[in-house]
């Protein structure tokens, strides 16, 4: 039942981006001629500072005279950014048990599809709208507790996407988030101007409510809304004849026997777990948008509302 992170990578490939971007490039103009700024907008870019150079940084960026300095070990490129321009950052859960599915036969074959690939391809979506306006797009990555936050800093760039996509699914390049108590305290932290903040998870984890308070608490600086991944479909029983079913928890590594009857209610207790949490994001008046296993369908949804977000709340 537990997939690989390198079954998660293959499943949003580079032929599965390109067919995300056609959607998102093909919804978005659709939706936006003649409504969205300018991207000429405004004086240029501004300087904002120095940093080490990264993966898929332009040659051109580099300050060759500061890299001299360190040696070119690391080399530091010059950063700007466009004040015409917002930035997006998201938030997604890393936990182990997103690595979780089930196994689907296709053909004569069976494949994976953990819960991973859902928000891979969430990522996808939102970064590759970001990308169409010309928007920085960055990354923070969490575990169940918490207690652990890594993350790419947000650039421009359809190849910023992929990278920020391939650091999620490969669970390599992140950079430790420093933690800041709460939630909420920590992720605003990590903003260095007013962002649009997508919160990607299955909210499977205990404190899902606790956190859905912080997330209300940010949203009042920030622009935060929920992208719930509808995971149900993780604990749809594979075919087995056996009545007593060996089940492991993928977060604390523990195991435990049950009936096939109260595995199959798993499913159920999911699917009214998250509408609690759905409930309650409302309440707080936190926007939700529920995506599942129609890939299709839930591309051209989620364009489709952070375009309509992009639009209604400019950059500040």
């Amino acid at each position: 039942m537990t997939a690989r992170a390198s079954a998660a990578a293959s499943a949003v490939g580079l032929e599965e981006i390109t067919r995300i971007e056609l959607i998102v490039s093909r919804r978005l103009r659709e939706r936006t001629p003649g409504e969205h700024r300018s991207r000429a907008e405004g004086t240029g870019f501004d300087f904002v500072g120095l940093r080490d150079w990264q993966s898929g940084d332009r040659m051109s960026a580099i300050d060759w005279p500061q890299s001299s300095l360190t040696n070119f070990a690391p080399l530091v490129v010059r950063e700007f950014e466009q004040p015409s321009t917002a930035t997006v950052v998201a938030v997604a859960d890393l936990s182990l048990s997103t690595r979780c599915g089930i196994a689907r036969s296709h053909g004569h074959s069976r494949g994976e599809t953990p819960i991973a690939t859902a928000v891979g391809r969430a990522l996808a979506v939102i970064g590759l709208s970001a990308a169409f306006f010309q928007d920085r797009f960055g990354l923070i990555a969490f575990e169940r507790d918490f207690s652990h936050l890594a993350g790419v800093a947000p650039r421009a760039g359809r190849n910023h996407v992929v990278h920020c996509l391939d650091a999620y699914l490969a669970r390599r390049g992140l950079e430790p988030v420093m933690h800041g108590g709460s939630v909420s305290t920590t992720l605003a932290g990590s903003f260095r101007t007013t962002s649009l903040v997508p919160f990607i998870s299955d909210f499977l984890f205990d404190e899902a409510l606790e956190v859905v308070g912080e997330l209300a608490r940010l949203n009042a600086v920030h622009d935060v809304f929920i992208v719930l991944v509808d995971s149900a479909f993780a604990f749809a029983m594979p075919d087995v004849s056996s009545w007593w079913i060996e089940v492991e928890d993928a977060e604390t590594g523990t195991s435990r026997t049950v009936s096939r009857q109260t595995f199959a209610a798993l499913g159920d207790r999911v699917r009214a777990w998250q509408a609690d949490v759905e409930r309650a994001a409302r309440d707080a008046d936190l926007d939700v948008v529920r995506i599942g296993l129609d890939a299709q369908k839930d591309d051209i949804a989620l364009s489709e509302f952070v375009a309509e977000r992009r639009l209604r709340k400019p950059a500040r």
